[in-house]
């Protein structure tokens, strides 16, 4: 019984850090700024929603990986999922919380069309050096 309780109380604070590392990543990456090139791309307008976030996942995966993004858009896809969970069962019931979730999954794509830019940046930079050797 004892093991128990702990356990529920390890992945509750577990959950609490997973969250306030996610709401983190986004708030760093929501003070940059879209290109014009990644904005045509995505099709992100003014602000992303989180019909978004598939598609701007999809476009992620065609570019190659930096070794640094990689953990923050592993974690970021995990929270969005967790929150279009939410969305389907908890926030049918509680309006504001449905509101709130949608705003926060287009934070996760707006996080996803930064991590796209970076990468595009990334591949550039790869080859221009591969071109100055």
């Amino acid at each position: 019984m004892m093991a128990g309780v702990i356990f529920v109380f390890s992945a509750a604070a577990l959950l609490q850090f997973f969250i306030s590392y996610c709401r983190s990543l986004i708030a760093a990456s929501s003070k940059q700024v879209l290109s014009a090139e990644v904005k045509d791309v995505t099709g992100i307008l003014r602000t992303a929603s989180g019909d978004d976030f598939k598609r701007v996942m999809q476009l992620l995966q065609l570019c190659p990986e930096r070794p640094e993004d990689r953990n923050g858009v592993q974690a970021i896809g995990a929270y969005f999922s967790l929150l279009s969970f939410l969305r389907s069962t908890l926030a049918q019931l509680v309006p504001s919380m449905r509101a709130w979730t949608e705003s926060e999954r287009g934070q996760c794509a707006y996080f996803a069309a930064v991590a796209l830019e970076r990468r595009i940046s990334f591949s550039r930079d790869m080859l221009a050096q591969q071109m100055d050797a």
